[in-house]
């Protein structure tokens, strides 16, 4: 099954991840139609083909994209569905478009959250509705920077879906001369691995702001992993025991985990950093300017992690931080006796 039978593509959203997958697109020589919420930014694409606002040095043929604010235009005119908005906002962004549009279509989740207002991934999310078949989805995972796709850096996509056709497309519709791909069946690890190693990213960032040492954060992020498997492991075996457990110690994992504590192209890292230098979490928020997945991550997973009865002392540390208001710098004291 070759990338062709996607369909018409549409992505819908215009950040950083968006802007970065629809360069990847039109490289390969794929026309999207592409959802911009902002008339703006979305004549600037039209007239100037960059985006004003993020990843400013990409350029676009401009017969490789069709720029709307008219979401129902993209979801009419299109078989498969990007979805990269952040979590926060995609619950409110689905719910805006008739789900008659949405039967059959195919749905690649590129969100790296949770949706706040319900504590769901996104294909549990949609497996709520009506017009939902899971046969039809596949999520985008890293290790992969926005910034370093710009630069045609080498990187890596997972993308997991438990339709091997569709993934397999969506892989291939993806890879090129600067990205490598593999695609997997594990859909609810792979974004809980990605939901959980952004809320991990802000504690790396408040321990370098802190001043701890590059020493400290190799022991803290190789407890975050134990951390992150533990939750994968046991979501597994109380969630979905009948079928084969998937390989955790791959890149989709760990390798995302790493980039995302370390980089300094992370903004959960970012956003992390800055509290630990003493910002509120209000202010850090409004310094940033973009939205740090993890922030909104941390409450989700605290709600699912009581719900399944799985412990994850890293993750409710930096929850208590963002949330109940606990100073980092107490967090840290306490959290750094625990690490082995």
């Amino acid at each position: 099954m070759g990338y062709h039978t996607l369909g018409n593509i549409g992505v819908i959203g215009y950040g950083s991840w968006g802007t970065a997958l629809a360069k990847i697109l039109t490289d390969n020589g794929i026309h999207i139609r592409w959802w911009v919420r902002n008339a703006q930014a979305m004549n600037h694409l039209k007239t100037r083909h960059h985006n004003p606002q993020y990843l400013t040095s990409v350029r676009f043929m401009p017969e490789t994209i069709s720029p709307t604010d008219n979401l129902q235009d993209v979801v009419t005119h299109c078989d498969t569905l990007i979805i990269a908005v952040p979590s926060a906002y995609a619950q409110q962004v689905l719910e805006s478009i008739d789900g008659n549009l949405l039967k059959g279509k195919k749905i690649i989740s590129a969100i790296k959250g949770i949706l706040p207002d319900s504590n769901l991934l996104l294909n549990d999310y949609l497996a709520k509705q009506d017009w939902f078949d899971l046969q039809n989805y596949a999520a985008i995972t890293g290790p992969c920077h926005a910034e370093e796709v710009a630069q045609e850096r080498l990187s890596y996509l997972t993308f997991s879906g438990l339709n091997d056709e569709l993934t397999s497309a969506v892989a291939e519709a993806f890879r090129c001369g600067y990205i490598y791909t593999t695609y997997n069946h594990d859909i609810w690890g792979a974004q809980f691995a990605a939901v959980l190693k952004n809320i991990y990213a802000i504690g790396a960032g408040i321990a370098h702001g802190l001043g701890y040492g590059d020493n400290f954060l190799s022991v803290y992020i190789t407890n975050c992993y134990r951390e992150m498997y533990r939750f994968l492991d046991a979501h597994f075996d109380k969630v979905h025991p009948s079928n084969e457990k998937p390989d955790f110690h791959t890149s989709a994992y760990l390798g995302d985990l790493l980039v995302t504590c370390y980089s300094l192209h992370s903004r959960n890292r970012m956003f992390g950093n800055m509290l630990g230098k003493g910002y509120s979490v209000k202010n850090a928020q409004l310094e940033m300017n973009m939205v740090a997945e993890g922030y909104y991550a941390a409450r989700g997973m605290n709600e699912i992690s009581k719900t399944l009865q799985i412990e994850h002392p890293i993750a409710s540390s930096i929850y208590n931080v963002l949330w109940g208001n606990t100073p980092p710098d107490e967090m840290f004291e306490a959290l750094a006796k625990q690490l082995s």
